[in-house]
Protein backbone atom coordinates (compact mmCIF):
# COMPACT_ATOMS: atom_id res chain seq x y z
CA UNK A 1 0.00 0.00 0.00
CA UNK A 2 1.04 3.20 -0.86
CA UNK A 3 1.72 6.57 1.29
CA UNK A 4 -1.24 8.33 -0.42
CA UNK A 5 -3.23 5.41 -0.20
CA UNK A 6 -2.54 4.87 3.79
CA UNK A 7 -3.31 8.21 3.93
CA UNK A 8 -7.15 7.89 2.76
CA UNK A 9 -7.93 5.74 5.94
CA UNK A 10 -9.85 8.11 7.64
CA UNK A 11 -10.54 6.67 11.47
CA UNK A 12 -14.35 7.30 12.68
CA UNK A 13 -14.99 10.51 14.34
CA UNK A 14 -17.38 11.38 17.16
CA UNK A 15 -18.22 15.14 18.68
CA UNK A 16 -18.84 15.67 22.31
CA UNK A 17 -20.50 19.06 23.19
CA UNK A 18 -20.20 19.02 26.61
CA UNK A 19 -18.45 21.15 29.80
CA UNK A 20 -14.94 21.48 30.41
CA UNK A 21 -13.54 19.79 33.99
CA UNK A 22 -10.32 20.76 35.62
CA UNK A 23 -10.07 17.67 37.24
CA UNK A 24 -9.57 15.59 34.39
CA UNK A 25 -12.26 13.01 35.51
CA UNK A 26 -15.71 13.82 33.37
CA UNK A 27 -16.98 16.08 30.73
CA UNK A 28 -14.75 17.06 27.51
CA UNK A 29 -11.91 15.12 29.27
CA UNK A 30 -13.71 11.93 30.32
CA UNK A 31 -15.07 11.93 26.69
CA UNK A 32 -12.16 12.39 24.74
CA UNK A 33 -10.50 9.23 26.63
CA UNK A 34 -13.60 6.99 26.51
CA UNK A 35 -13.44 7.86 22.39
CA UNK A 36 -9.67 7.46 22.38
CA UNK A 37 -9.96 3.94 24.42
CA UNK A 38 -12.62 3.08 21.90
CA UNK A 39 -10.70 3.86 19.00
CA UNK A 40 -12.96 6.76 17.21
CA UNK A 41 -11.40 10.37 16.68
CA UNK A 42 -13.18 12.61 18.87
CA UNK A 43 -13.94 16.06 18.49
CA UNK A 44 -15.16 18.73 20.96
CA UNK A 45 -17.94 21.79 21.20
CA UNK A 46 -17.24 23.61 24.82
CA UNK A 47 -20.12 24.63 26.29
CA UNK A 48 -18.71 25.88 29.74
CA UNK A 49 -15.83 26.35 31.98
CA UNK A 50 -15.91 24.49 35.35
CA UNK A 51 -13.15 24.62 38.28
CA UNK A 52 -13.67 21.61 39.82
CA UNK A 53 -11.80 18.58 41.48
CA UNK A 54 -12.87 14.95 42.86
CA UNK A 55 -14.86 16.91 45.52
CA UNK A 56 -16.61 20.09 44.69
CA UNK A 57 -17.51 22.01 41.72
CA UNK A 58 -15.80 25.55 42.78
CA UNK A 59 -16.57 27.99 39.77
CA UNK A 60 -18.72 28.00 36.55
CA UNK A 61 -18.85 29.98 33.55
CA UNK A 62 -20.79 29.38 30.52
CA UNK A 63 -19.86 29.99 26.95
CA UNK A 64 -21.33 32.79 24.50
CA UNK A 65 -24.29 30.52 22.67
CA UNK A 66 -22.16 32.02 19.57
CA UNK A 67 -18.98 30.59 20.54
CA UNK A 68 -20.42 27.41 20.66
CA UNK A 69 -22.47 27.16 17.43
CA UNK A 70 -19.35 28.27 15.66
CA UNK A 71 -17.46 25.83 17.48
CA UNK A 72 -20.48 23.15 15.74
CA UNK A 73 -20.24 24.61 12.49
CA UNK A 74 -16.57 24.58 12.51
CA UNK A 75 -16.22 20.51 13.27
CA UNK A 76 -19.32 19.64 11.33
CA UNK A 77 -18.20 21.54 7.97
CA UNK A 78 -15.11 19.80 8.18
CA UNK A 79 -15.37 16.81 9.79
CA UNK A 80 -17.81 13.72 8.46
CA UNK A 81 -19.24 13.42 12.10
CA UNK A 82 -21.13 9.72 12.34
CA UNK A 83 -22.10 10.39 16.35
CA UNK A 84 -22.27 13.38 18.54
CA UNK A 85 -22.93 13.30 22.36
CA UNK A 86 -24.01 16.37 24.14
CA UNK A 87 -23.48 16.68 27.83
CA UNK A 88 -23.35 20.34 30.62
CA UNK A 89 -25.63 22.59 28.52
CA UNK A 90 -25.72 25.01 30.68
CA UNK A 91 -28.46 27.25 29.50
CA UNK A 92 -31.75 26.94 28.02
CA UNK A 93 -30.15 29.12 25.21
CA UNK A 94 -27.38 26.78 24.33
CA UNK A 95 -29.89 23.35 24.90
CA UNK A 96 -32.77 25.49 21.84
CA UNK A 97 -29.29 26.08 20.17
CA UNK A 98 -28.13 22.40 19.91
CA UNK A 99 -31.89 21.44 19.32
CA UNK A 100 -31.64 23.80 16.63
CA UNK A 101 -28.72 22.28 15.01
CA UNK A 102 -30.06 18.79 15.40
CA UNK A 103 -33.62 19.61 13.77
CA UNK A 104 -31.39 20.91 10.57
CA UNK A 105 -29.38 17.27 10.35
CA UNK A 106 -26.53 18.25 11.71
CA UNK A 107 -26.03 15.70 13.55
CA UNK A 108 -26.43 11.54 11.83
CA UNK A 109 -26.54 10.43 15.32
CA UNK A 110 -27.01 12.27 18.93
CA UNK A 111 -26.72 10.88 22.44
CA UNK A 112 -28.51 12.83 24.76
CA UNK A 113 -26.82 12.70 28.39
CA UNK A 114 -28.59 15.47 30.32
CA UNK A 115 -26.28 16.48 32.86
CA UNK A 116 -28.10 18.47 35.33
CA UNK A 117 -26.04 17.48 38.32
CA UNK A 118 -22.29 17.04 38.93
CA UNK A 119 -21.68 13.26 40.93
CA UNK A 120 -20.63 15.94 44.16
CA UNK A 121 -24.62 17.57 44.04
CA UNK A 122 -23.71 21.03 42.04
CA UNK A 123 -26.58 22.34 39.86
CA UNK A 124 -25.35 22.58 36.47
CA UNK A 125 -27.36 24.21 34.56
CA UNK A 126 -30.43 27.14 34.28
CA UNK A 127 -33.50 25.78 35.86
CA UNK A 128 -34.99 26.94 32.53
CA UNK A 129 -32.69 24.87 30.60
CA UNK A 130 -34.70 21.67 31.62
CA UNK A 131 -37.99 22.76 29.89
CA UNK A 132 -36.01 22.88 26.91
CA UNK A 133 -34.72 19.74 27.20
CA UNK A 134 -38.11 18.69 27.49
CA UNK A 135 -39.77 20.13 24.80
CA UNK A 136 -36.44 20.79 22.08
CA UNK A 137 -33.56 18.45 23.00
CA UNK A 138 -35.32 14.78 24.12
CA UNK A 139 -37.96 15.03 21.16
CA UNK A 140 -34.83 15.21 18.53
CA UNK A 141 -32.17 12.58 20.42
CA UNK A 142 -31.48 9.47 19.14
CA UNK A 143 -30.95 8.23 22.61
CA UNK A 144 -30.86 9.92 26.23
CA UNK A 145 -29.35 8.57 29.18
CA UNK A 146 -30.54 10.15 32.16
CA UNK A 147 -29.52 8.78 36.06
CA UNK A 148 -32.06 8.59 38.50
CA UNK A 149 -30.86 11.93 39.85
CA UNK A 150 -31.67 13.60 36.43
CA UNK A 151 -35.28 11.49 35.84
CA UNK A 152 -36.43 12.95 39.01
CA UNK A 153 -34.79 16.11 37.82
CA UNK A 154 -37.07 16.04 34.35
CA UNK A 155 -40.10 14.26 35.66
CA UNK A 156 -40.15 14.91 39.01
CA UNK A 157 -39.98 11.79 40.80
CA UNK A 158 -36.98 9.55 41.75
CA UNK A 159 -37.43 6.24 40.74
CA UNK A 160 -36.75 3.94 43.54
CA UNK A 161 -37.42 0.19 41.82
CA UNK A 162 -36.88 -1.21 38.43
CA UNK A 163 -40.54 -0.75 37.98
CA UNK A 164 -40.08 2.68 38.39
CA UNK A 165 -37.46 2.86 36.02
CA UNK A 166 -39.41 1.18 33.24
CA UNK A 167 -42.34 3.71 34.13
CA UNK A 168 -40.01 6.44 33.31
CA UNK A 169 -38.70 5.24 30.35
CA UNK A 170 -41.88 4.97 29.13
CA UNK A 171 -43.02 8.28 29.87
CA UNK A 172 -39.51 9.62 28.00
CA UNK A 173 -40.24 7.70 24.95
CA UNK A 174 -43.50 9.29 24.30
CA UNK A 175 -41.83 12.84 24.45
CA UNK A 176 -39.80 11.75 20.94
CA UNK A 177 -36.55 9.50 21.33
CA UNK A 178 -36.03 6.52 19.35
CA UNK A 179 -34.28 5.15 22.15
CA UNK A 180 -34.11 5.28 26.04
CA UNK A 181 -31.29 4.07 28.83
CA UNK A 182 -32.02 4.71 31.98
CA UNK A 183 -29.12 4.28 34.34
CA UNK A 184 -29.83 3.02 37.85
CA UNK A 185 -26.34 2.79 39.26
CA UNK A 186 -27.86 4.71 42.08
CA UNK A 187 -30.19 2.27 43.31
CA UNK A 188 -29.19 -0.05 45.98
CA UNK A 189 -28.36 -4.20 45.37
CA UNK A 190 -25.55 -5.99 44.69
CA UNK A 191 -26.42 -5.59 41.17
CA UNK A 192 -26.04 -2.49 39.08
CA UNK A 193 -29.08 -2.71 36.16
CA UNK A 194 -29.77 -0.09 33.93
CA UNK A 195 -33.24 -0.49 31.89
CA UNK A 196 -32.84 0.41 27.98
CA UNK A 197 -36.12 0.95 25.74
CA UNK A 198 -36.33 0.96 22.06
CA UNK A 199 -40.71 1.73 22.07
CA UNK A 200 -41.32 -2.44 22.02
CA UNK A 201 -39.19 -3.92 24.12
CA UNK A 202 -37.42 -3.26 27.99
CA UNK A 203 -33.66 -4.88 28.06
CA UNK A 204 -32.13 -4.76 31.28
CA UNK A 205 -28.95 -4.41 31.18
CA UNK A 206 -27.39 -5.63 34.68
CA UNK A 207 -23.04 -6.17 36.25
CA UNK A 208 -21.97 -6.70 39.59
CA UNK A 209 -22.10 -3.59 41.45
CA UNK A 210 -18.50 -2.63 42.53
CA UNK A 211 -17.97 -0.84 46.15
CA UNK A 212 -16.00 1.87 45.38
CA UNK A 213 -16.18 5.67 45.63
CA UNK A 214 -14.23 6.64 42.02
CA UNK A 215 -17.37 7.01 39.83
CA UNK A 216 -16.20 10.44 38.99
CA UNK A 217 -16.99 10.95 35.21
CA UNK A 218 -18.90 7.39 35.06
CA UNK A 219 -22.08 8.94 33.30
CA UNK A 220 -19.97 10.92 30.81
CA UNK A 221 -17.64 7.78 29.64
CA UNK A 222 -20.68 5.79 29.49
CA UNK A 223 -22.63 7.93 26.93
CA UNK A 224 -19.20 8.50 25.37
CA UNK A 225 -18.52 4.75 24.77
CA UNK A 226 -21.98 4.35 23.01
CA UNK A 227 -21.57 7.35 21.07
CA UNK A 228 -18.03 6.07 19.63
CA UNK A 229 -19.91 2.67 18.89
CA UNK A 230 -22.12 4.28 17.03
CA UNK A 231 -19.56 6.03 15.46
CA UNK A 232 -18.16 2.80 14.61
CA UNK A 233 -21.49 1.49 12.79
CA UNK A 234 -22.99 -0.13 15.89
CA UNK A 235 -27.11 -0.26 15.88
CA UNK A 236 -27.92 1.60 18.80
CA UNK A 237 -28.97 -1.88 21.04
CA UNK A 238 -25.49 -3.09 20.33
CA UNK A 239 -23.52 -0.21 20.93
CA UNK A 240 -25.63 0.06 24.59
CA UNK A 241 -24.29 -3.64 25.45
CA UNK A 242 -20.85 -2.82 24.50
CA UNK A 243 -20.70 0.43 26.40
CA UNK A 244 -22.20 -1.61 29.30
CA UNK A 245 -19.18 -4.08 29.60
CA UNK A 246 -17.02 -1.23 29.26
CA UNK A 247 -18.13 0.81 31.83
CA UNK A 248 -17.72 -1.76 34.15
CA UNK A 249 -14.63 -2.40 33.24
CA UNK A 250 -12.95 1.62 33.96
CA UNK A 251 -14.94 1.22 37.21
CA UNK A 252 -13.31 -2.07 38.50
CA UNK A 253 -9.93 -0.66 37.17
CA UNK A 254 -10.87 2.96 38.82
CA UNK A 255 -11.53 1.54 41.94
CA UNK A 256 -7.92 0.27 42.79
CA UNK A 257 -6.57 3.74 42.29
CA UNK A 258 -6.36 6.88 44.43
CA UNK A 259 -6.66 9.93 42.61
CA UNK A 260 -8.28 13.28 44.72
CA UNK A 261 -9.71 13.35 48.56
CA UNK A 262 -13.40 13.20 46.59
CA UNK A 263 -15.00 10.68 44.44
CA UNK A 264 -12.27 9.72 42.30
CA UNK A 265 -12.64 9.86 38.25
CA UNK A 266 -12.95 5.72 36.44
CA UNK A 267 -10.18 4.39 34.65
CA UNK A 268 -11.22 4.85 31.11
CA UNK A 269 -7.99 3.02 29.83
CA UNK A 270 -7.80 0.43 32.15
CA UNK A 271 -4.44 1.38 33.27
CA UNK A 272 -5.12 0.46 37.20
CA UNK A 273 -5.66 -2.92 36.49
CA UNK A 274 -3.01 -5.28 35.62
CA UNK A 275 -5.55 -7.79 33.93
CA UNK A 276 -6.49 -5.90 31.80
CA UNK A 277 -3.83 -3.50 30.86
CA UNK A 278 -3.08 -5.35 27.35
CA UNK A 279 -6.87 -5.89 26.94
CA UNK A 280 -9.12 -4.07 24.45
CA UNK A 281 -11.86 -2.47 24.65
CA UNK A 282 -15.56 -4.78 23.88
CA UNK A 283 -16.49 -4.09 20.45
CA UNK A 284 -19.42 -6.46 21.03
Amino acid sequence: MSIAEKRRKTPPVALTIAGSDSGGGAGIQADLKAFSANRVFGTTVITAITAQNTHSVQASQAVDPELVGAQIRAVISDFIVRAAKTGMLPTAEIVNLVADFADKGAFEKLVVDPVLVSSTGSRLLDEDAESAYLEKLIPRATLITPNLYEVKALLGKLPTTLEEMIAAAREFKKMGPRYVLIKGGHLQGSESTDIFYDGQTILKLSASRIQTDNTHGSGCTLSAAITANLAKGMDVTEAVKAAKVYITRTIKAGSLWQLGIGHGPVDQFIWASQEDMNSSPPTK
